[in-house]
């Protein structure tokens, strides 16, 4: 073979093998939460930390919209639909009003039997899937995503609402309704949600925690940066960076059941969007902190997770918190096995036992 023709060989396959590393290794550039940024200085102390905290509320609200915050909320209304006896609690179907006193959120409610004075409480938010409450709750899904049931199994008060347009809430319309973002109706539905749990005598109101799996994952997320009260928080396969979901294409966070500013205003640019989840895991300090994050997971790439951790140990730190941040990598696919529950479980316990 002529050496002309050689080098026309090598250099083709050396650019098919370039392209195909491109489109396999997304590089997200390095995130310095405490450095300066958009004309905030470097954070040098926890006092600067919290005007660098404001700043990322803002900036995810630039993208979800604004958080509700009326002079008098909506009364909760609750009704008790359905009541059951289990072996180790009392399941209860119930509904309550949110921002509307027209409109219901749906939910199952566990109050473990053998609790004789007030416990801790857990909101239990389900995946992307048509039946709704119903998976956590253990009525039917999948054994993996039980974790309501099996929370209440272990003496925790647990909560299970439906995401706006599934479950009982399959026909909302994100169109009509008066939210930037399916995102932010969801946040302000579960912040009422820790309204409820605050009124019920059978809840340690200083002890509530949060947990969810995917949609449910990012959705503990986002609701916990906005609402203190949420003590301690676990996310199974709920984020990656923006740069390394799907490698940068940000279509999936885009539908008006998420977050729709983020195509028509930041044409699905993850350089363009103001907020990434490393910040979001640096507003929870001190606060505990656990990412459940599968080695194998194609929806939220695990470097991506890697990454947002290592960036929000710094604040951590900052905060004398470094003991409350974790994260462990299961050997499987999206999913979220026992193994990684008992983690969370006993995660979950530890940290709202003080």
């Amino acid at each position: 073979m002529p050496m002309r023709s050689r080098i026309l060989i090598l250099s083709l396959l050396l650019c098919l093998t370039g392209q195909n590393l491109k489109s396999q290794e997304t590089v997200a550039p390095p995130l310095d939460l405490l450095a300066a940024k958009d004309g905030h200085p470097e954070v040098s102390s926890v006092k600067v930390w919290q005007s660098r905290k404001k700043h990322i509320l803002k900036q995810m609200q630039r993208v979800m919209g604004s958080l509700p915050n009326p002079e008098v909320p909506v009364p909760l209304g609750l009704e008790v639909l359905q009541r059951k006896q289990l072996p180790f609690a009392q399941r209860w179907k119930i509904r309550y009003h949110t921002d509307d006193s027209q409109a219901w959120v749906h939910a199952w409610l566990f109050l473990p039997s053998r609790e004789m004075k007030p416990a801790p409480a857990i909101l239990c938010l389900h995946q992307t899937t048509n039946i709704g409450k119903d998976e956590p709750a253990g009525l039917c899904g999948k054994d993996n995503l039980h974790y309501a049931y099996e929370l209440a199994e272990l003496g925790f008060v647990t909560l299970a609402p439906d995401y706006p347009s599934f479950g009982d809430s399959s026909d909302y319309d994100f169109e009509t309704d008066a939210y930037v973002s399916g995102t932010m109706k969801a946040i302000y539905d579960n912040i009422r949600a820790v309204d409820l749990l605050q009124s019920l005598p059978q809840v340690n109101e200083n002890r509530i925690g949060c947990i969810g799996h995917s949609l449910g994952g990012h959705n503990t997320m986002f609701t916990a940066a906005f609402e203190p009260r949420i003590k301690a928080m676990v996310s199974s396969c709920g984020f990656t960076r923006f740069h390394k979901y799907y490698g940068g294409n940000l279509k999936g966070w885009t539908s008006s059941r998420y977050m729709p500013r983020i195509a028509t205003e930041y044409m699905n640019d993850p350089e363009m969007v103001p907020f990434d989840f490393p910040e979001i895991i640096g507003v929870f300090a001190p606060r505990p902190f656990l990412a459940v994050s599968p080695l194998h997971d194609h929806n939220f790439e695990v470097s991506g997770v890697r990454d947002s951790i290592e960036a929000a140990k710094a604040v951590y730190q900052l905060m004398n918190a470094s003991d409350q941040l974790h994260a462990i990598y299961p050997d499987c696919e999206h999913d979220f096995p026992p193994d990684a529950r008992k983690v969370a479980y006993e995660f979950l316990r530890k940290s709202l036992s003080n």
